[in-house]
């Protein structure tokens, strides 16, 4: 098998159907299927002319573009693998990911070739593209098209490695994610089950895994005019534009992104009346989000997709089956709705134990390790879509539970699930903190930051233990009066001391999630 094929059905089924649409709306480049599928056989012929094969890999740093898929299919095509690295990354994980997993090629535009200068594993790669004016010796994307087209798609076995990420490392040593032919395959039939995916429908999409999906069932996938490397910061006026040039049946966004949609065409007082469809996670999302996004897209269904690099999805749920008690609950602390089990998704809660390793088990042994229904414990997770292993097996001792010939993922998240299999997300498993009102029971932060934000001043919330006390971060809306200890009900006990910041660390890559090593060096400089 090969993914290209997905490519090649949907090219002849439409080929001058738009695969890809980018840039400003007044000047759009549009890229068929048929183009796409061409550009990506020349590229092969290229890669192959200039010495890669089969089993090599090949290091991106392309945005999410039509050059982008160019490349990875053409990669594709010849049996290569696609690896992807952060390019803000620390020298010493540029080494260490690149000591995990060597590559054979570098390719990107000329700024992604002057990391050439600053990391020395990148100067070791024998192979380097451009796809643009470099100062620095590399082969030009462009002579691909005086090549003839490579026709020929290698017939790869299942398990043949077609993209490796990185995680994070934020919580140790980076390890290397490989999604296999097999695995994307899986992935892409679970992901247009949960989303509907249907051919000639338009998608303004802003995550790379959600584009390659639409290419595989015939979409067109609109690339928003933004960096997307800072999803909450977008200037939201050109995405717009082409919102009303190109008037989109979907949306598949993170809830940061779509947020600046919202606040900006309610200040133009006009909303996005096509879309039919919007699908939004990779980080929390808030009822009071949820609440935004209704006037914002006012003919649309709005679900919530819960996953993570491991498993994507692992629920779904729409923004109309939130139950009142579902709410309600998120106020008193018990977590944030997340839905059920994608379809071939298996999903239990394990009692938490501190993220400590554990090794194989039998079936009853395994049972005797889960939590009754409500309550809380680690979330975990199995099925076709979820990464069985790490590459060289590193990190999979605390992450994967061998329970005979399933692999069950760890995900590292907190949670319950109901009788029903309605899961509600509590954080982190880390995160925990003694809670002052039971002792020896463990209190969840980001059950408190849920039930924080249902307040309309406040735009973000952190919980954090400081010199064993218990603080209520609050980002408030210019002007509002924040809530006080006593606002938070049955939870104000658990709450020792509330105060506020202008704004509250997040993360660099969703613009989201609370980056707290950060928020801890200013609370050490503000609190006492």
């Amino acid at each position: 098998m090969n993914l290209v094929d997905f490519l090649r059905a949907r090219t002849a089924e439409a080929p001058d159907r738009p695969a890809l649409i980018e840039g400003p709306a007044n000047r759009p480049r549009i890229t068929r299927y048929a183009e796409l599928e061409e550009r990506s056989a020349r590229l092969a012929a290229l890669f192959r002319a200039r010495g890669l094969a089969g089993g090599q890999t090949a290091l991106l740093f392309l945005p999410m573009s039509a050059d982008l898929y160019a490349v990875l299919l053409g990669l594709w095509r010849i049996g290569a693998t696609a690896m992807f690295l952060d390019p803000a990354a620390d020298a010493a994980t540029f080494a260490r990911c690149c000591a995990i997993r060597a590559p054979d090629a570098l390719v990107g535009p000329g700024r992604a070739h002057l990391l050439r200068l600053r990391h020395r594993a990148l100067r070791r790669i024998p192979h380097k593209f451009s796809n643009g004016f470099t100062l620095l010796p590399a082969v030009r994307l462009h002579r691909a098209n005086a090549l003839v087209p490579r026709e020929r798609i290698d017939s790869l076995p299942e398990d043949h490695p077609a993209l490796i990420t990185f995680t994070s490392g934020s919580t140790g040593q980076p390890k290397a994610a490989v999604r296999s032919h097999g695995f994307l395959r899986a992935q892409h039939r679970i992901l247009s089950r949960a989303l509907g995916l249907r051919a000639g429908e338009v998608d303004l999409a802003t995550l790379p895994v959600f584009a390659l999906a639409n290419l595989a069932s015939g979409l067109t996938t609109l690339i928003p005019d933004a960096d997307l490397r800072r999803p909450g910061f977008v200037d939201p006026v050109p995405v717009l534009r082409q919102i009303d040039r190109f008037g989109p049946d979907r949306c598949t966004a993170s809830p940061a992104f779509l947020e600046r949609l919202a606040e900006a065409a309610a200040a133009r007082g006009r909303p996005a009346a096509s879309f039919r469809q919007l699908h939004t996670g990779g980080a929390p999302v808030f009822p009071r989000t949820l609440e935004k996004l209704g006037p914002f897209a006012p003919n649309a269904r709005i679900h919530v997709l819960y996953g993570s690099t491991e498993a994507e999805p692992i629920s779904e749920i729409a923004r109309d089956r939130i139950t009142e008690a579902e709410r309600a609950g998120a106020l008193r602390g018990e977590g944030l709705p997340v839905g059920t089990p994608a379809e071939g998704t298996r999903v239990r809660i394990l009692r938490d134990n501190g993220g400590l390793p554990l090794h194989p088990r039998s079936a009853a042994e395994f049972d005797r390790l889960l939590v009754p229904p409500g309550q809380p414990g680690e979330i975990i997770v199995a099925g076709d879509h979820v990464l069985p292993g790490y590459l060289n097996g590193e990190g999979d001792a605390e992450t994967k539970i061998r329970i005979g010939r399933e692999v069950w993922h760890r995900t590292g998240d907190a949670g319950t699930s109901d009788r029903e299999g309605r899961l509600r997300l509590l954080g982190r498993c880390r995160a925990r903190v003694p809670d002052p009102r039971t002792p020896g029971a463990w209190l969840y932060p980001f059950s408190i930051e849920c039930a924080a934000t249902a307040f309309p001043a406040v735009r973000r919330a952190a919980f954090i233990r400081h010199r064993e006390r218990n603080w209520l971060i609050l980002e408030s809306e210019p002007g509002a009066a924040t809530p006080d200890i006593s606002d938070f009900g049955e939870l104000a006990g658990a709450i020792h001391a509330v105060t506020t910041l202008p704004r509250i660390p997040v993360d660099p890559r969703h613009n989201a999630k609370i980056a707290y090593p950060e928020l801890r060096r200013l609370l050490e400089r503000r609190l006492p």
